[in-house]
């Protein structure tokens, strides 16, 4: 009786010693996995490095969050003002059959500043996400009032068209740690498609850049072309946060303050 008593005792104790180790054990695991999901969150929400570009072209890492290349700064206002003045009443083709045979754009409303809704081109409304949120409402009404309806017409012998070409963009002067001012000479060039009468605008802008953070599409390749096309817009880090009129009265770089006071009185 009691060596089966002892038995059973010790029975009990190689159970326990079992049951804690096991319990232990998945404690261990799940500091783990905790430890683990934190370490991946961190990651998530670290800013992606930024990379400039040297003379061999080579890129390397560039300790500055605020630092932007003067030809990175040029080409993103270039290219945003291109796409953004472009009007040719069709879409962007996004395959080989559409180069040959575009759709039409039918346009995006915009309310501009006397109630009215007037429509702009599918490529202006992307490229405006490379303004700033608090000025990009307010511009976009501005470009639904120079953007003639006939952009947008069916009938092919009063379609119009647009285009920025550009002259001259001005090397950025840095005004404070990550913010430039941009200028740019330009003509706006409208053009009737059949009769092929010019209306030609000067397009004389001053830019005030700024550098951004960019966070990368969610969806990735599951977003639909107008989510990637929108996402692209922000790669360079960069957004345009006020435009204003090209003061050209003494030559751009040798603006002074007095200059710049007979400016802004024209």
């Amino acid at each position: 009786m009691v060596r089966l008593l002892e038995k059973r005792q010790r029975t009990g104790s190689v159970l326990t010693i079992f049951a804690i180790a096991s319990f232990s054990l998945h404690v261990l695991v799940l500091l783990l996995f905790i430890l683990q999901g934190l370490n991946i969150r961190q990651l998530s929400l670290r800013k992606p490095p930024n990379f400039v570009q040297l003379i061999d072209g080579k890129p390397v890492g560039n300790i500055d969050d605020l630092a932007r290349e003067p030809e990175a700064i040029r080409r993103f206002i270039s290219k945003t003002m291109i796409s953004m003045f472009t009007w040719s009443g069709t879409l962007p083709p996004q395959n080989i059959e559409e180069v040959a045979n575009p759709k039409s754009d039918l346009g995006i409303l915009i309310r501009t500043p006397q109630g009215s809704s007037q429509k702009i081109s599918t490529s202006t409304w992307i490229a405006s996400f490379a303004l700033s949120e608090d000025f990009r409402k307010g511009f976009l009404s501005t470009v639904a009032e120079m953007t003639p309806p006939e952009v947008f017409s069916e009938n092919p012998n009063q379609v119009m068209t647009s285009q920025l070409i550009i002259k001259r963009v001005y090397p950025p002067k840095q005004i404070e740690p990550g913010k430039w001012r941009v200028g740019m000479v330009a003509d706006l060039i409208q053009k009737n498609r059949v009769g092929g009468e010019k209306i030609v605008t000067p397009f004389n802008k001053d830019f005030l850049v700024r550098a951004v953070d960019y966070f990368g599409n969610p969806q990735g390749d599951n977003g639909t072309d107008l989510q990637k096309a929108i996402y692209s817009v922000r790669t360079d880090k960069l957004e345009i946060y006020e435009i204003r009129n090209l003061c050209l009265l003494d030559g751009y770089n040798n603006l002074n303050e007095d200059n710049l006071k007979q400016c802004r009185a024209r």
